[in-house]
């Protein structure tokens, strides 16, 4: 923060970004800034930018898992056991790669004959599994 004050401090003086760049390498040696982000710098002030902190990015979006979001894919999920992780991320518009450890690891689901089904079966569920997946 205290070198990126020399952007508002040295421009005022009148100083190219040649000279500012000279005078930063003295004072600072080889943890100076570039002659390139010092000429930024001074393009940004003289457009008005009078900011020392960086603006925010885009970017890739932070990863949330909320309780509203794991709701509407289970309810997703029981409407159709059919879906694809890649059409529930559609249509919820979140990235496919938060959707499946949401099923795997909040639901407790995994896919098994192309339908997902909870990862804890009873003794009867497991006989009835087996005897579908046979007469398929």
């Amino acid at each position: 923060m205290e070198t990126r004050a020399v952007k508002f401090f040295h421009p005022l003086q009148g100083k190219a970004p040649k000279e500012i760049h000279a005078i930063l390498t003295e004072a600072l040696g080889e943890h100076a800034l570039s002659y390139a982000i010092i000429k930024t710098w001074v393009a940004q002030f003289k457009r008005g930018n009078f900011s020392a902190c960086d603006a925010p990015r885009p970017g890739r979006p932070k990863t949330v898992t909320t309780p509203e979001i794991i709701d509407q894919i289970h309810e997703l999920i029981l409407e159709d056991r059919r879906i694809s992780a890649k059409s529930i991320a559609e249509q919820l518009g979140i990235s496919r790669e938060r959707v499946g450890p949401i099923i795997h690891e909040d639901l407790d689901m995994r896919k098994l004959s192309a339908k997902w089904v909870p990862k804890c079966l009873n003794a009867n569920q497991k006989r009835q599994r087996c005897h579908s997946s046979e007469q398929l």
